[in-house]
């Protein structure tokens, strides 16, 4: 795509459109000139250079990338417009693109039937979740993984409920022995299962969580915020192919969070909650004598916590979904890339003297260390910040990611190394640029080239 050209497009479109509704003059307060603008524009794009370089394939530390053409085409041509999908007259045009990509999340998902919309990140799209949880049990309390987000604790002490951090096993995944241990208690009304955590990319087991919860009469929801869209890998051929159990259970999970900004190819903010039963909406019922007005039909602020909302992020969802719609032969085939990278990297470090996998990938995150003589917690730490810093100020940068492993998570992994400290940092990379795929072998060489003290 010709992004500079489709940019002229849109202001060309919107202008001849906003033209249909006749000249006025636009107000002297707003005017600007050129000869004003140019240098306090230069001054704002050489600010903008300090930041990293996301796009790049050398870029491989948190879970940040440039949105897709398409993305940036659809966001800014609507925002010229600057519409609001609370209500229908808000954003008429926009309000049905967002239900129209929000019933292509839903049916990636498997659902039948379903009440979505987008929100403006995870952590309110999991509020909301939490929200409905606590209406339908009221008085009980929330279990989720010890490694899930930390959105699930900090929303629980927003909605005055109790949470309950359920133990991991040795590949970070929540516990079944555990999670019986405190359904028994009967003090949990929805268990929040994680389809890729944030620090390990992690897949809770969704099948075998399920019939535990339906046993004790619990609520599912799926935080898939980060890995929500791995599901159209579910028993692909080829490695990025993943285990169909975990993804195929999705479809009977009360409600699911995914982050279209992260794996969605969006620019931020672009969260979505989708519950699969409608009725749940009854929840959110509200009056607003000077909103709802124009449509007899459900407004999208009618089941939603959140007012005013950016149309442009479903019109930037739609119009990428167009051209790469959330199935396996489309947007497929972007994660396929970051989880090819990610296991051809983790090959690499097996087979490294100077470097140790944490644990085998489950999605497209590589956790790794610098072997160490002796092959100790806090020598591990201390390399790992090394490698770290030296990466980001290398003449030729690479840029990795750090992630704190406490003692009993790194002892289940690596028994052999000597815990004389709490924790230790380990390097984290997120394979989330399908071009990592064509990098992966540079990228090995040059951290393992870091790892050997100099």
């Amino acid at each position: 795509m010709d992004l500079q050209h489709w940019l002229g497009r849109a202001t060309e479109a919107v202008q001849e459109w906003a033209g249909t509704f006749g000249p006025y003059r636009s107000h002297p307060s707003l005017d600007v000139a050129d000869d004003r603008f140019a240098p306090v524009f230069a001054e704002f794009t050489d600010r903008l250079k300090d930041n990293y370089p996301f796009f790049h394939p050398h870029y491989a530390g948190q879970m940040l990338k440039p949105p897709h053409p398409a993305a940036v085409v659809g966001h800014l041509t609507a925002m010229l417009i600057n519409p609001n999908n609370h209500a229908l007259d808000g954003g008429p045009a926009t309000a049905a693109m967002e239900r129209e990509a929000v019933a292509q999340l839903a049916a990636m998902f498997g659902y039948d039937t379903h009440l979505g919309h987008l929100t403006t990140s995870g952590t309110i799209a999991n509020l909301e979740a939490l929200f409905v949880a606590r209406e339908l049990h009221p008085g009980r309390g929330v279990a989720h993984s010890a490694d899930a987000h930390y959105t699930h604790g900090r929303m629980c002490h927003v909605l005055d409920m109790t949470s309950h951090p359920v133990r991991t096993d040795d590949r970070g995944r929540m516990d079944l022995d555990a999670l019986a241990e405190v359904l028994e208690t009967g003090d949990v009304g929805t268990v929040v299962v994680t389809a890729g955590t944030t620090g390990l990319g992690a897949v809770d087991p969704v099948h075998e969580i399920l019939p535990l919860a339906e046993r004790y009469g619990v609520r599912v929801h799926v935080d898939a915020a980060y890995g929500g869209f791995f599901t159209l890998l579910a028993g692909a051929d080829g490695p990025e192919g993943l285990e169909p159990e975990p993804w195929r259970a999705l479809a009977r999970a009360d409600s699911i969070v995914v982050d279209p900004h992260k794996h969605g190819l969006q620019p931020y903010g672009c969260g979505a909650v989708l519950f699969r039963d409608p009725e749940v909406g009854r929840f959110y019922l509200h009056d607003s004598p000077y909103t709802y007005f124009t449509s007899g039909e459900l407004h999208l602020g009618e089941i939603s916590l959140e007012c005013s909302r950016a149309g442009a992020a479903a019109a930037a969802l739609w119009l990428t979904f167009r051209l790469l719609p959330p199935t396996p032969d489309g947007l497929g085939q972007v994660l396929a890339a970051g989880r090819r990278a990610a296991l051809r990297w983790s090959d690499l470090i097996e087979a490294s003297d100077a470097l140790e996998l944490y644990q085998r990938p489950q999605l497209d995150i590589v956790t790794y260390f610098p072997a160490t003589d002796p092959a100790a917690l806090t020598a591990i730490d201390a390399a790992s910040a090394r490698v770290l810093a030296d990466g980001m100020a290398a003449p030729d940068p690479v840029f990795l990611s750090t992630l704190k492993a406490d003692r009993a998570a790194f002892g289940a992994r690596h028994p052999k190394i000597t815990a004389d400290a709490d924790g230790a940092r380990i390097l984290r990379s997120v394979l989330m640029k399908p071009e990592s795929e064509d990098h992966v072998e540079d990228l090995h060489e040059r951290v393992e080239r870091l790892a050997v003290p100099a």
